[in-house]
């Protein structure tokens, strides 16, 4: 079966050049995009009652760009100042460089991994005599918790935002070849919309084990994965399948 079209349930990067702009490009396929699930804010009085007081803490664990904007958010309706000397340990360089749009970058101690949590574990056994406050959704990947529980720092987890199910109930009745998924949300929004889905000749390609782990508890054939040595993307894991599938 040829791929035509693809949906991507995730927002279309802002991004003039990206990855799926070179994808449709070179295999002529029609690529659309659309957030299966989206965050929504949790207020000022809702992390009060989670007892937790922002002048408390000396460093800050940011996994995503989402935990950037609710923490300053929340510090913003707290009328926290956030202090110079407040430590940022951030899951990757994306989230690193996003923490510019708050804070100046080269006035602040950052802390940078390099792709996945574990990468951060050397950092936090070294400055094991902070505070750390780990803002996050209400989803929030197992091995996160335990982690930091293995590094023995004292940490909190606030819940900032929330991840909430879309409603795709305009796309009943359309049909893409490819259906690319990067969470477990994802999986779980595409079965709460259509819980009547059948996978017949859709492709489900599918980013990260969390991911898997959910599209095969949900009985779904999976076809296209990424990450792999050979494909670290997913317009790479794409690339390569599309290539194999429309030559047949």
């Amino acid at each position: 079966m040829k791929v035509k079209t693809i949906l991507v349930s995730q927002p279309e990067p802002k991004m003039e050049n990206s990855p799926y702009s070179k994808l449709i490009d070179k295999e002529k396929v029609k690529v659309d995009f659309r957030p299966f699930i989206h965050v929504e804010a949790v207020d000022a009085k809702n992390v009060r009652q989670q007892k937790i007081d922002l002048k408390n803490y000396s460093a800050i664990i940011l996994t995503s760009r989402n935990a950037v904007d609710h923490f300053f958010r929340i510090a913003e309706e707290m009328r926290f100042k956030v202090p110079d000397s407040m430590k940022y340990f951030c899951q990757s360089e994306a989230v690193a460089y996003y923490l510019q749009k708050y804070v100046v970058y080269r006035k602040r101690k950052i802390y940078v991994g390099k792709r996945v949590f574990q990468d951060l574990l050397p950092m936090f056994k070294k400055y094991k005599n902070e505070k750390f406050l780990l803002p996050s959704s209400d989803a929030l990947k197992p091995e996160i918790p335990e982690i930091l529980d293995e590094t023995g720092v004292s940490w909190t987890r606030g819940i900032f935002y929330r991840t909430v199910i879309s409603d795709l109930s305009d796309l009943r009745n359309v049909y893409y070849d490819v259906l690319v998924f990067f969470s477990p949300s994802g999986i779980e929004s595409l079965l709460k919309n259509f819980p009547d889905f059948e996978q017949n000749d859709t492709r489900i390609a599918v980013f990260g084990n969390s991911t898997v782990d959910a599209a095969q508890e949900a009985g779904l054939r999976i076809d296209i994965k990424a990450p792999t040595p050979e494909t670290p993307s997913m317009t790479m894991a794409l690339q390569k399948y599309i290539n194999q599938a429309n030559k047949k």
